[in-house]
C-alpha cells in the first residue's frame, strides 16, 4: 500500500525532479532512518493484523463446534477429546480437570468451588493474555508515527533552508520544492498510523467477545463439575445457565469468606 502510494508520488514529481528519493537525498541518514523506521512500523503492523485475525478466527469457529458438540458428551474428558489439541476451549476443561484432581491432593483444606473457580480464572486470564499480544505494537504505531514522520519533516525542512540560504536564491520556486519533499514523512506518518488505530480497535473489540464467550464457557465447565455433572448448559444455549453455578458459593460462605481456607478447631 505504501509503496504504491511512494510510486504514484514519483511518478507525479518526475518532470520537475522533486519526489521521494530527492527529500531522502536532501534529509541526509535522519530521513532515510526515518522512512526506514516508518516502513518497518507499516509492514510488522500489518503482520499482527492478518495473524491475529486468522488466531481469533480460529477460537471462534472452535465455539461454533462446543456448542454444537462438546455438551453432547457424557463426561468433560469425553467432550474434551472432541475438541482439536491446541483449541483455547481444550485448555479450560483439562484445567478445571487437573484442579479436580489435584483437590484430593490438598493438605491444607480448601472449598472445591473457590479452588476450581480460581484455576479456570487463571487458564481464562493466560489465554486472553495470549490473545492480547502484539496489539501494544499497533497502539504505539498508532500513537508515535505521525510524531516521527513530523521529526523526518522538520529535519527536511531545516536542511532545505539551509541549503537555501547557501545559495543565496530564495526564490519561491527554490523554497516550494525542497519544503514540500519535506512533507511527505508527515505524510507516511499519518499512512501508517490510521491503519493501526483501526486495527488496534477492531482487534480489542473481537477479543472481548470472545472473551466473554470463554467466560459463559468457564462458568459452565465450572457448574459440571461443582454439581458432579448434575448441571450443565442445554445444547446450542451459550450463557443461558452460565450462572447455575454461581449458586453452591453461596451456601459455602465460610470458606469462601475467610480465602476459601477453613479454620482448625
Amino acid at each position: 500500500m505504501i509503496i504504491n502510494i511512494l510510486a504514484a508520488g514519483g511518478t507525479a514529481a518526475a518532470e520537475n525532479q522533486f519526489g521521494l528519493q530527492q527529500a531522502l537525498k536532501e534529509g541526509g541518514i535522519i530521513s532515510q532512518s526515518v522512512f526506514t523506521i516508518l516502513v518497518v512500523m507499516s509492514v510488522v503492523s500489518f503482520y499482527i493484523l492478518f495473524s491475529k485475525l486468522f488466531e481469533q478466527q480460529k477460537i471462534i469457529n472452535q465455539a461454533k463446534r462446543v456448542r454444537s458438540q462438546f455438551w453432547n458428551s457424557n463426561s468433560l474428558r469425553e467432550g474434551s477429546a472432541k475438541l482439536e489439541k491446541n483449541s483455547a476451549y481444550k485448555q479450560l476443561v483439562d484445567d478445571g480437570l487437573a484442579a479436580q484432581e489435584q483437590h484430593s491432593k490438598l493438605t491444607d483444606p480448601i472449598e472445591a468451588h473457590d479452588w476450581l473457580h480460581g484455576s479456570l480464572a487463571r487458564s481464562e486470564a493466560a489465554i486472553n493474555s495470549k490473545l492480547g499480544g502484539g496489539l501494544a505494537f499497533l497502539a504505539t504505531v498508532g500513537a508515535t508515527s505521525p510524531f516521527i514522520g513530523l521529526f523526518g519533516t522538520v529535519v527536511g525542512i531545516y536542511r532545505a533552508l539551509i541549503k537555501i540560504g547557501a545559495s543565496g536564491d530564495p526564490s519561491i520556486d527554490k523554497v516550494a520544492g525542497p519544503v514540500g519533499e519535506a512533507l511527505i514523512m508527515t505524510a507516511l506518518g499519518l499512512v501508517v498510523a490510521v491503519p493501526a488505530v483501526l486495527a488496534y480497535n477492531w482487534l480489542q473489540r473481537r477479543n472481548k467477545s470472545i472473551s466473554e464467550d470463554l467466560s459463559a464457557f468457564s462458568n459452565d465447565v465450572l457448574g459440571f463439575l461443582a454439581s458432579n455433572g448434575a448441571v450443565r448448559p442445554s445444547t446450542g444455549a451459550t450463557t443461558t445457565t452460565a450462572k447455575a453455578p454461581v449458586k453452591p458459593a453461596t451456601a459455602t460462605t465460610t470458606a469462601g469468606q475467610a480465602g476459601g481456607v477453613q479454620t482448625r478447631p
